[in-house]
């Protein structure tokens, strides 16, 4: 069966399956997931039908960012797509399923399992960039504000004076994971694109500490070159 095929089933059972209100963990960020590896997979050699199942089922399972059980998540996910896959995909190869159940596991940022495989070094990659760049600027903010977290500290937005703490202030994320993201990717189109996209979310940054200053044209150079020596190589 072609690729377009069981990308379109996977579809088709999610919408039936799967509805849910999270928009950073929805249908649509399991086919961007899944677009971002494509463009790893071109310089990888890899399995493309294993890394096309773990990015539409690596957050079946997806628990708040708040919840003490949320390092689980990944494992969680893994062994219920073991079971999607036995029970209604069971023309799908039962010798894939640790190939899938790992790349799942190892996607997540809190669970820390280190990927094995060159498709869970890939997933991992492809969903680490959907937290970077404008998707990832987004969803940081809908995120927080599903869990009712402040914008930032008004006091002190880039904590130079405080502990950072993004389960009060959701631009401490940045600080506290975001830009920590480029130096964790696996594959070398990953750090490309992880550079690229984390650059974005540090010109934010620097044109919001600008606006705070009442400066609503310019940029802050400090927080450029503060940031940026902590990504680029």
């Amino acid at each position: 069966m072609e690729l377009a095929q069981w990308q379109q089933r996977f579809e088709d059972w999610l919408a039936a399956h799967h509805a849910t209100d999270d928009a950073a963990h929805d249908s649509s960020h399991f086919r961007r997931v899944w677009m971002t590896a494509k463009k790893i997979l071109e310089n990888e050699d890899a399995d493309p039908l294993v890394v096309l199942t773990a990015c539409y089922f690596h957050d079946i399972v997806s628990l708040p960012k708040n919840d003490p059980e949320r390092s689980h998540s990944s494992h969680m996910a893994a062994q219920k797509t073991r079971q999607i896959l036995s029970q209604d995909f069971p023309d799908f190869s039962p010798e894939r399923y640790d190939a899938v159940a790992h790349a799942i596991e190892a996607h997540s940022f809190s669970a820390g399992i280190a990927p094995q495989t060159r498709e869970a070094k890939i997933v991992q990659d492809a969903d680490r960039l959907e937290a970077l760049g404008a998707i990832g600027l987004a969803r940081v903010f809908a995120v927080s504000g599903a869990l009712g977290v402040a914008l930032f500290d008004a006091q002190d937005p880039f904590a130079e004076s405080r502990a950072l703490d993004d389960r009060a202030y959701a631009l401490d994320h940045f600080q506290t994971k975001l830009l920590r993201l480029p130096e964790t990717m696996q594959t070398a189109v990953g750090r490309e694109l992880a550079r690229h996209n984390a650059d974005y979310l540090i010109q934010f940054m620097a044109k919001l500490s600008a606006e705070l200053q009442g400066d609503c044209l310019g940029t802050d150079s400090q927080i450029l070159s503060r940031f940026r020596r902590s990504v680029m190589p």
